[in-house]
């Protein structure tokens, strides 16, 4: 996965997932794209960088489930007005934590939830049920998707387990595209 260079062959590929969008028609253009990293204090992770100025800024036909959201957008089952969202701020995560499992009382780990919500990734769409999926932009982890539902956040690409698939934004549409579903990893437990 290169967050830094756009592979020709990858912007092939999403061009061709998203040809239905109007071939470039939606894309914002790279001064829209340079205007929002500038006001975030962000640099896009390639190839989402790419396609949001040269190829589409969002999709009604997904993925995920109800369409990919535009850059400065949020999904419509967000639930506030996104004024916390800080994308400067490092993502907190760097392995599956599922706070609905977590030992630990409520109190102590409410702030950690709040900044996996809300730091360091812009929400590429929802699945519903506040079921989102966001690209990595700052941290440790920029440039993976993650998958963050109200019980937990996990990241997406075969290297954790959950998925067959490539890491990243391209990787992550290559999957849609190809029809298969999102949690398609066969599990530890039904190997055993």
């Amino acid at each position: 996965m290169n967050i830094d260079h756009a592979d020709p062959v990858e912007l092939a590929a999403l061009r061709e997932a998203f040809a239905v969008d109007g071939g470039g028609e939606s894309a914002l253009g790279w001064a829209a794209v340079h205007a929002f990293e500038a006001e975030h204090g962000v640099v896009l992770p390639e190839p989402y960088r790419t396609f949001v100025a040269e190829i589409s800024d969002g999709s009604f036909q997904g993925p995920p489930e109800y369409g990919l959201v535009g850059l400065a957008q949020l999904p419509d089952d967000w639930g506030n007005d996104g004024a916390d969202r800080n994308l400067g701020k490092p993502f907190p995560l760097t392995a599956t934590w599922l706070w609905e499992e977590d030992d630990g009382p409520y109190e102590d780990w409410k702030a950690l939830i709040d900044e996996v919500l809300n730091h360091g990734s812009i929400v590429l769409g929802t699945d519903g049920c506040a079921m989102n999926w966001h690209l990595v932009v700052t941290g440790p982890h920029r440039g993976h998707i993650w998958h963050v539902a109200d019980v937990g956040a996990l990241p997406f690409g075969a290297e954790f387990g959950h998925t067959t698939s490539a890491p990243g934004f391209g990787g992550w549409v290559a999957h849609w595209a190809a029809g298969k579903e999102w949690f398609d990893a066969e599990s530890t437990e039904s190997a055993e």
